[in-house]
């Protein structure tokens, strides 16, 4: 086969140790550097003095089984894109990677503030406490002024819950009756639990602040085409704010990388595959894909299909009699992946 590239390198990258071979023409040369910043400038210099195509190129790929080191898979892939038999993956740029830190954060906050309201709705269970059939949110405003009072070491009779009542400290809208509040209220909780309670109550106060900061952040950081992107694919049906945020900031506003919405539908990990062996499938699981886009399209998807009059309904209804719930959930994020995808590229109006 002809060589296409008369200069070419293939590097393999590993934690501590980044092992680089330079091909060219018939001469091959191998170095090895660290992963330090100064060690990754010596690297940088040492390509530049050459004509090296391209330093923007990451391929993945999988060496013969028995015959792998880091200076044979350095050959290998110096060798494949020598030969043009090799396809570049996309890397997004420092402010999109950025951008994608930030959303990544944000859900590892919201994630750890679900945990924290586990824990507390645990604790108030086993005070006997059912606060979580009272209210409809653990984490608003009337559940945090019942909790402050019942800290205080008080119980709250059928007069307080009046001065409650009337001072708007416990909510109108709640859909639970006087009665069944004053008896769902009514728990035993030790001075260890109220000291432990405080703690988490105190916890929850840094995450929401911790998460409204970021929210401001994400806000100012997002570039005017990426907000528009943002507020565009909201129309869809089932995408909010925070999933749009973090739709684009891991897809971005530009959708010429992606030839067809098949091939997003399979970088994401949404795209099932065919096994068919002898007339008999054996296997169509979905296969991996960005995790962060994946897990946020599928929540979007179970957000979707609570609207009766949509299309996602009637689609995860019908998926779900014969294939099943989750099989179901994941065909509804695949569709809304490729609505996404028309959206942007094609500028048509959901």
């Amino acid at each position: 086969m002809d060589k296409i590239y008369d200069i070419c390198c293939g590097i393999d990258v590993h934690k501590k140790l980044i092992v680089a071979c330079l091909n060219h023409k018939r001469k091959k040369e191998l170095r090895e550097f660290g992963a330090t910043t100064r060690e990754l400038m010596e690297l940088a210099e040492w390509l530049q003095k050459t004509t090296v195509r391209s330093l923007r190129w990451k391929v993945l790929v999988k060496a013969v089984p028995g015959r792998k080191t880091d200076v044979k898979d350095a050959e290998w892939i110096a060798e494949l894109l020598q030969h043009g038999l090799l396809q570049p993956s996309y890397i997004p740029s420092k402010d999109q990677r950025e951008l994608r830190e930030l959303v990544q954060y944000r859900k590892s906050l919201v994630g750890e503030r679900t945990r924290e309201l586990n824990r507390l709705q645990k604790m108030l269970e086993g005070a006997n406490i059912k606060l979580s059939g009272t209210v409809t949110n653990i984490n608003g405003k009337s559940a945090r002024k019942i909790l402050e009072y019942i800290l205080s070491g008080n119980e709250i009779d059928e007069k307080k819950y009046d001065e409650m009542y009337e001072e708007k400290l416990i909510a109108h809208n709640l859909k639970a009756s006087k009665e069944q509040i004053l008896d769902d209220l009514k728990g035993f909780m030790s001075p260890l639990q109220r000291r432990m309670l405080k703690e988490l109550l105190q916890h929850l106060d840094e995450l929401n602040v911790h998460i409204e900061n970021l929210n401001d952040e994400i806000d100012n950081f997002m570039k005017p085409e990426e907000k528009q992107a943002s507020q565009v694919i909201q129309d869809v049906t089932g995408i909010g704010n925070t999933s749009a945020q973090t739709i684009i900031a891991v897809i971005g506003t530009d959708m010429e990388r992606f030839p067809s919405d098949r091939h997003i539908s399979s970088w994401a990990g949404l795209c099932p595959g065919d096994n068919v062996s002898a007339k008999k499938r054996k296997s169509g699981k979905i296969r991996k894909g960005n995790a962060l886009l994946k897990s946020t399209l599928v929540l979007c998807a179970h957000a979707a299909v609570r609207h009766k009059s949509s299309y996602f309904h009637a689609q995860f209804k019908r998926i779900s009699t014969h294939r099943g719930k989750k099989r179901a959930y994941v065909a509804v994020a695949h569709s809304i992946l490729i609505a996404i995808y028309h959206i942007l590229k094609d500028g048509v109006k959901y």
